[in-house]
Order: C-alpha cells, then structure tokens, then sequence
C-alpha cells in the first residue's frame, strides 16, 4: 500500500472488508470478481506508483446514509444484518436478488462510504481522480434494496459533492442495466444530470429506462436514457455513446463527474443480451475520462457496477479503468502476468485470459454523418435525442 502524498494523480480505495460483500455461493454477484481484479492490478503494478494512493475502506456513519437512504430502511437493513435474522418485508431485502447476510449493513456501508469520501477527497483537491472498483451500487432505492445493490454509494457520492459545494454533477452509467436508483434519487434536482447507456428494460431488469423519462416536473431534461435493442455491439454503442453524452456534458458544464462502469454488457456476460467486446468497453473509460478533463475540471469519480463474467471480463476491464485513470493506460496488446493466471488457476480450475484485448477495433461512424431511421440503435439514439436535447437547447437532429 502506497502512503497518500499531496499530488495524486489517483486515490483508489481496495480493502478486503468489500469481499464481505457477499449474498452467498449461488449468487452472480461473487466477490471473486473484485479478489481478482485487486490482484491483477497489484500485479501489473498499478497500485506501486507514487502517485497513486491506495486507501482502505470508510465507513459510512448512519448520518451518512440519510443522505440518500430513509431511516427506517437503514434500521431495517442493520436488523436484518444481525446472526439468525429475518428481512422485514417492504424493504426488498430477503428475495432472491437481495438475500440477508450476517454483516450486510457493516459490509455495504464500507463500500458506499468509501464513495462519499473519495468524492470528497477530489473536491477538496486531494486528488485529480478516484476509483472504487466495488462500487457502482446503482440500483438501491430511498428505501429498498434492488438488484443486488443495498446502498446507493453512487448517489451517496453524488451528494456529497453538492453539499461539499459543486453546483453540478454529472453522471453518467454505462451498465448494461438501467441506472434507476440513481435517476430516482435525483429526478426532481436539476442540479445533477443522470445518463443511463443501457440495454431496453423490455428485455431486461429493471424494466426501466426509457428515453421518455427525462426527470422530474421541475427538472425536465435532468434524466437521460438511451435504451438499447439486445445485441448491439461496438460500433453501434460507441456511436450512441458519442452522440449524447459529449453534447449534453458540454451544455450542462458540470463541476464533477461521477461514471458508474459496470462491465456487463460485454458479450460474455450471462444476465444480459449485448454484443460488446473489452475493447469498445476501454474506449468509453477512455472517452469519459478524457471528458471529466474537458467538461468537469478533471474532478473524475470512477465506480464499479455489474458485471458477471468474473474471469475474462470483469478483472481485465478494470484494470483498464485503473489504468486509464491514472494516466498509465494498458497496451491492449500486452500479456496479462503469469503470476495472475496462474492464481486464477488456482482458484477457478482454468487459466485466466491471455492479453487485454478481445482483438476488436472500437471503431464507430460518427453521428455527424447522419443517421438511419432504419437501424434500430440509431433508432434508439433518435429517441434520446428527441426526447431530451431540445431541453438543454441542443438540436436532436444535427451535431
């Protein structure tokens, strides 16, 4: 573990206390995926650098989560926590999605703390950019778990920003599952823009998310959607990505970037139906971090998220995003270290994967060029534009 300096180019948090995060031996959510993208970053040396400060875990107090959470549902989740308990009902704890585990409260609140104070670390100057791999938890509600995620450590995050002084915040999901705690949490508040990529909820969990959903009555435009059809793949994604997210940052001029990188749409992953390979998945970190420099003041906070293919993909996309964010990107090209494979190895029965590359170009047509009423991402995008640019005064049909 690196000692913190005064000039981080990157404040990552990694504590065991996020393995314990743990629904059990049946559940996707395994905490193996983050075992096993520590390690791999440890060993590429990600984590050695000077300027690279390597924090454990912060916990966050109840106060902490009344910034996001009802009380009652964090009394709920703490009861619910304790050896031999039982989920009180209308709290989504206790289904299949979200079984109770002895130390579920201590467990969540580490990782959604560990959120809140990196973000505050990066307004405060501690830091140009931060990452929270185990985080992303986007689709917890005011009061209710859901789909795998009991605090919402992104919109904790995001909170804690505004109160810490940023006027604007801009999020911005590219899990393949709609971002809706998130967007529920901040649908009446202008003052942050939530962005969702994700696949079709008529497809997929949570059935939200669509482009007709622009925020609340007041802050009409503050929530934006793009819904994709099942199997899209790199181009089509990479073009959507660049026909809404840059145009709206840059109308919308935020202070600070919170993203949430949940690598489940990757073609690999067993919960969804999209078509993107490691490659169009770096180019997006990539982009967004290039737009927290052009829109943000370089104020960057990188979360995790879904992802379910623990060895090929979830590992080797945020090393990635580590990487990326700390000005150090990855050859795609480069061979993953021996000594990792072999522990995965070790740990799965089967040697993890080769290079960081899925041999994909990430190459995309511009918006500019026009647009297909026939092809149905562009039809998607077409929607979001539609639905959304004329409210930030941005026109739907041209760049």
């Amino acid at each position: 573990m690196t000692t913190v300096t005064d000039m981080e180019a990157l404040r990552l948090v990694w504590d065991e206390a996020f393995l314990a995060y743990d629904f059990g031996p049946a559940h996707p959510m395994a905490p193996i995926r983050l075992d096993l993208s520590a390690r791999l970053m440890r060993d590429l040396g990600l984590l050695s650098h000077p300027d690279v400060a390597v924090v454990p875990a912060t916990p966050a107090s109840d106060a902490d989560l009344h910034l996001v959470h009802d009380p009652a549902y964090v009394a709920a989740v703490r009861a619910a926590s304790a050896p031999g308990a039982r989920a009180e009902p209308g709290y989504g704890l206790g289904t299949d999605d979200d079984p109770i585990f002895e130390g579920m409260h201590d467990a969540s609140a580490a990782i959604a703390g560990s959120s809140r104070a990196l973000a505050l670390a990066l307004w405060q100057g501690a830091a140009s950019h931060a990452v929270n791999f185990a985080g992303g938890l986007h689709h917890a509600m005011p009061a209710r778990a859901s789909g795998f995620c009991v605090y919402n450590d992104a919109a904790l995050a995001i909170r804690t920003l505004r109160e810490a002084g940023a006027r604007r915040v801009a999020y911005v999901d590219v899990d393949v599952h709609h971002g809706d705690g998130v967007e529920r949490i901040f649908w009446d508040d202008p003052s942050v823009l939530t962005i969702s990529l994700h696949e079709t909820g008529r497809v997929l969990f949570p059935g939200t998310g669509s482009p007709a959903d622009v925020g609340g009555r007041d802050a009409q435009g503050s929530a934006v959607n793009v819904a994709f059809p099942p199997g899209t793949g790199d181009a089509g994604w990479l073009r959507a990505f660049h026909a809404v997210v840059p145009p709206l940052l840059r109308a919308f001029e935020p202070d600070a970037l919170v993203t949430q990188h949940g690598c489940d749409s990757h073609a690999l992953d067993p919960l969804a139906h999209m078509a993107l390979s490691l490659d169009a998945q770096r180019a997006s970190y990539a982009a967004l971090h290039a737009l927290a420099h052009e829109f943000a003041g370089g104020r960057w906070l990188a979360l995790g998220g879904g992802g379910y293919e623990v060895v090929d993909v979830v590992p080797r996309a945020w090393a990635h995003l580590v990487a990326i964010a700390e000005h150090r990107p990855l050859d795609p090209a480069s061979q993953l270290p021996a000594g990792w494979r072999e522990y995965v190895g070790e740990r799965v029965g089967r040697p993890g994967p080769g290079r960081f590359t899925d041999g994909r170009d990430a190459e995309y047509v511009p918006w500019s060029r026009g647009h297909d009423p026939a092809d149905a991402v562009d039809r998607a995008v077409m929607a979001t534009r539609r639905a959304v640019f004329p409210l930030h005064g941005l026109d739907p049909w041209f760049d």
